[in-house]
């Protein structure tokens, strides 16, 4: 029997749109070398930080992409354009979320989402409670890669999720 492929929940705010100038970590070429494409009229302004490289390298890692944002359905629409992705599922979160402590509002329900498969969540809000609550409740491997809200998803941020990926 197959395994099926890994998940990587996705996050859009702080991790796609960085919230600082995009300033590139030591050692890598600047963050937005190319120019985004033109925004259509309306468009939330925010939009034009978002690399439409990310498309690619996104596209070219061994899982299936999900988003994992409080955009929501809106994501498809204003961001996969941009990066060149067909639409992708979306994360339904609950009306209410039941707290715990420092626990993150979405970590239960991308736990229960994924369903004991193998998976990866990119978010600028992820902290040392939301691994350890994905290591005690979930029975499958788990990556948790925070990144930095002021840089968003850098190309050390795929390269070490990509690394990961391959060792499942």
């Amino acid at each position: 029997m197959r395994r099926p492929r890994p998940l990587l929940f996705l996050d859009v705010d702080g991790t796609l749109i960085p919230f600082g100038t995009p300033q590139p970590p030591p050692g890598e070429s600047s963050a937005h070398p190319v120019t985004p494409p033109p925004l259509p009229a309306g468009a939330n302004p925010l939009l034009a930080r978002i690399d439409p490289r990310h498309g690619a390298r996104l596209a070219a890692l061994p899982c299936d992409l999900v988003w994992a944002t409080t955009w929501m359905a809106e994501a498809n629409d204003a961001i996969c354009p941009l990066l060149g992705l067909p639409e992708l599922p979306v994360v339904d979160w609950p009306d209410s979320e039941d707290e715990e402590g420092p626990l993150h509002w979405k970590t239960r329900g991308l736990v229960g989402w994924a369903a004991g498969r193998p998976f990866v969540w990119v978010d600028d809000e992820i902290t040392g409670a939301d691994r350890a609550w994905v290591s005690a409740h979930h029975h499958g491997p788990a990556l948790l890669r925070r990144v930095d809200p002021r840089r968003g998803l850098v190309e050390a941020d795929v390269t070490a999720i990509a690394g990961w990926l391959a060792e499942l």
